[in-house]
């Protein structure tokens, strides 16, 4: 039977249980980071709000995955701690999605942009830049990862359901 993991705006969560999956509803200006982690067949996926934990030091305190800035440290510590590997980077295969212009037609904000850009140069000098991302556009995203496959699926009302 599988079960789901939940995960909300500025939450993550990591599994090694096959009958899971991981799954982040409604991803707007929002990024989730998918890692999957192929020795060990652990996967995690993190809801980034905002590219930088600097405007709310409280926030980070009580949901650090709220930024891209603290939350790839505190995903990449619990995948880490999960699979007992210090080099967590080797193995990792990392995918990107969400990151969409919405409520925001005049560009002002760029949230999304500025989000998918922050959570690049985090990853880049680690060695796990996005192997595969479904970013940008003007639509939200629903996001589940199979523990068991590695799959990870994306949905939304408009398009359907497709791979990433």
């Amino acid at each position: 039977m599988t079960t789901s993991k939940v995960v909300g705006v500025g939450e993550f969560a990591v599994s090694s249980n096959p009958a899971e999956v991981i799954k982040t509803f409604a991803l707007g200006s929002c990024v989730a980071v998918i890692f999957l982690h192929q020795p060990s067949r652990a996967a995690g996926l993190i809801h980034v709000a905002l590219p930088d934990s600097g405007i709310s030091p409280d926030i980070v305190r009580e949901r650090p995955g709220y930024f891209a800035d603290t939350g790839i440290p505190a995903i990449l510590k619990a995948m880490s701690a999960l699979t007992g590997s210090a080099n967590i980077a080797k193995g990792m295969v990392v995918k990107m999605a969400g990151g969409a212009n919405v409520m925001d037609a005049n560009n002002t904000f760029n949230i999304g942009k500025r989000n998918i850009l922050a959570l690049k140069k985090i990853l880049w000098p680690l060695g796990m830049g996005p192997v595969a991302e479904d970013v940008g556009g003007g639509f939200s995203r629903t996001v589940t990862v199979s523990v068991r496959s590695g799959r990870v699926f994306l949905s939304c009302a408009a398009k359907g359901e497709w791979e990433l």
